[in-house]
């Protein structure tokens, strides 16, 4: 491997961290508890949130997902699932950052060799690695040149969520010759990478997304995972899987989210309306109709995705023996997991306002954010891709085709 892989990353040491003695799901909650005190004002302000990612680095969960061989924690993708969901009730751009950390690292263990595997997933326990992406198959403008020990890049790439203070990112590039992408890894700060923190959308304002700069950086041979033109093996296409059960577990967090502050407020804040007769606003009948309403948005969309992710864990864990039906039906749920997660972010995060009622709007509450990160986040990929592709199963048996985005 190349030397590039050695030294602490900038800014940290290089100690590995203990293994957390607490639950993970106890250290998230705590987590979230603390990233909701300024959730809304950091919303508000956007920008890079170097303080609060220290604090996920400081809380061990940037382990989570590896294996124990490496040095992680071992945990079971249900789990690391159950992680970002608990964060993003609180903050969704983290949730966010921390999920496609995970990300990245299991494209190492689905596309990297044993010894590409070993030396990144140690590495990034013992140096506390904070992993960024920089993996967008859509866009194709940054290239890949053959050059004495591997390949140069050079280009920009867009929706680089994580990118802003990660300390390595995971890249894909277009390689003329062979029509084809190759997928490979780098440090963040090394020469000819420039990461600029131009993300300006109007949800997800502190998820790094902004684009990188490739001009004329080393890709060693040892860092490409997947070579151009190299066949995706099952196992490989995987990936896919991964983030859309991650932005699921985003979307039912952002609405889980919504839910809670609009319950919270209903009981504490919200007065009756005249004409309803009851003593409370919790109490009005029309009320909580609609939060029951809301409520079976939710249930199916959390039973679904946590299905998905038992059967995420079941197929990943098959390693090269998953079969291209293990693969189509994995890709079934993941599916019926996001178009309902989808559907219960969006409604939830909406209709809250209709049950909340005018003051609720007033900025200090800052509950538009959760609509606003849903709206902006739910468009990464067509949604009504994903019911033809259920369409089509619930008609014909067939089972998707793997691509990047299903």
């Amino acid at each position: 491997m190349s030397q590039a892989f050695s030294g602490a990353p900038h800014g940290h040491h290089a100690d590995a961290p203990a293994a957390p003695s607490q639950d993970p799901l106890q250290i998230a909650t705590a987590l979230a508890a603390r990233l909701a005190q300024s959730a809304n004002a950091r919303d508000q302000a956007g920008g890079h949130a170097a303080r609060e990612r220290e604090w996920i680095r400081e809380s061990g969960l940037l382990t989570l997902s590896i294996p124990t061989e490496f040095g992680g924690q071992g945990a079971a993708w249900p789990v690391v699932y159950q992680v970002i969901r608990i964060l993003a009730r609180a903050d969704s751009a983290l949730a966010h950052v921390f999920g496609f950390h995970h990300l990245q690292l299991a494209g190492i263990r689905l596309y990297g060799s044993a010894q590409q595997q070993r030396r990144l997933l140690t590495d990034t326990v013992a140096q506390r690695l904070f992993w960024g992406n920089a993996l967008n198959p859509l866009d194709r403008r940054t290239t890949a040149t053959e050059a004495a020990d591997g390949y140069t890049l050079d280009g920009v790439k867009s929706f680089s969520s994580g990118s802003v203070g990660s300390d390595w990112l995971t890249v894909s590039a277009w390689h003329a010759p062979t029509q084809s992408a190759l997928i490979g890894v780098l440090p963040t700060r090394q020469p000819g990478v420039a990461v600029q923190a131009d993300w300006d959308a109007f949800g997800q304002r502190q998820t790094d997304s902004g684009n990188v700069h490739f001009a004329g950086a080393a890709l060693p041979a040892g860092q490409v995972l997947q070579a151009p033109a190299q066949p995706a093996t099952p196992q490989a296409t995987l990936r896919s899987q991964v983030a859309q059960l991650i932005m699921a577990n985003l979307y039912l967090g952002i609405g889980e989210g919504a839910f809670e502050a609009a319950r919270n407020y209903t009981r504490d804040e919200a007065r009756p309306w005249f004409a309803s007769g009851a003593a409370s606003a919790s109490a009005d009948p029309l009320i909580q109709h609609r939060y029951g309403q809301l409520w079976l948005l939710l249930r199916p969309a959390v039973v679904l995705a946590d299905h998905a992710a038992v059967e995420l864990d079941r197929v990943f864990n098959k390693g090269a023996q998953i079969s291209a039906r293990d693969r189509g039906e994995l890709a079934v749920a993941v599916a019926e997991a996001k178009c309902l997660a989808h559907r219960a972010g969006v409604e939830i995060s909406s209709q809250m306002f209709e049950l909340t009622g005018a003051r609720a709007t007033s900025a200090k509450y800052g509950y538009d954010r959760f609509w606003r990160n849903v709206r902006v986040h739910t468009l990464h990929d067509p949604i009504d891709y994903k019911y033809r592709d259920l369409g089509r199963f619930a008609l014909e048996g067939t089972l998707p085709e793997p691509t990047a985005y299903s």
